[in-house]
């Protein structure tokens, strides 16, 4: 069985997320999306908020698509994570030559940890590029329309964070 992690802190997921879940889905038999636990990122929404937003959203797409996808919050190093849930794959989702100077030192770190585990690039959609859960925030904050990043019922718990 090909397994698939999916990492990140997805606070709050956005469509960027849900494009790269669906996409990488098509890849493996399982995809676990890794919630992290990022206690520096000071998150808006508490894990267990995350997590039920991200699995109300991938309980829709495994249907859609018929690739089991969980949801699998994590504290520890990401390779130690792939371990935890049987990965191969760890995917990682691009927007801009930025992302890949990051994303490309941790390749290097996860590989140096543990070899067998291959990471995995897919490009966001040309119309999710532009789509970071800290702007989504910054918009939502000062009152702005989230409804082009996000779906209606993550929508709808942004605003109620700013009310």
């Amino acid at each position: 069985m090909r397994i698939g992690l999916y990492p990140g802190t997805f606070d709050p997921i956005t469509l960027g997320h849900i494009d790269i879940i669906r996409r990488a889905a098509a890849l493996v038999d399982r995809l676990v999306i890794g919630v992290a636990i990022n206690r520096d990122k000071g998150p808006l929404f508490p894990l267990e908020e995350r997590v039920a937003l991200i699995e109300a959203e991938a309980a829709k797409l495994s249907q859609d698509i018929g690739t089991e996808i969980v949801v699998h919050p994590f504290e520890n190093l990401l390779i130690d994570c792939a371990h935890d849930v049987g990965a191969q794959l760890i995917i990682r989702g691009l927007r801009a030559v930025a992302d890949f100077e990051y994303e490309f030192q941790m390749v290097g770190m996860n590989r140096t940890l543990d070899n067998s585990v291959e990471t995995v690039f897919l490009m966001a959609d040309a119309t999710h590029q532009a789509i970071a859960s800290k702007l989504v925030k910054e918009i939502a904050r000062l009152g702005g329309d989230t409804s082009k990043f996000v779906t209606p019922a993550v929508q709808s718990q942004l605003m109620a964070k700013f009310v």
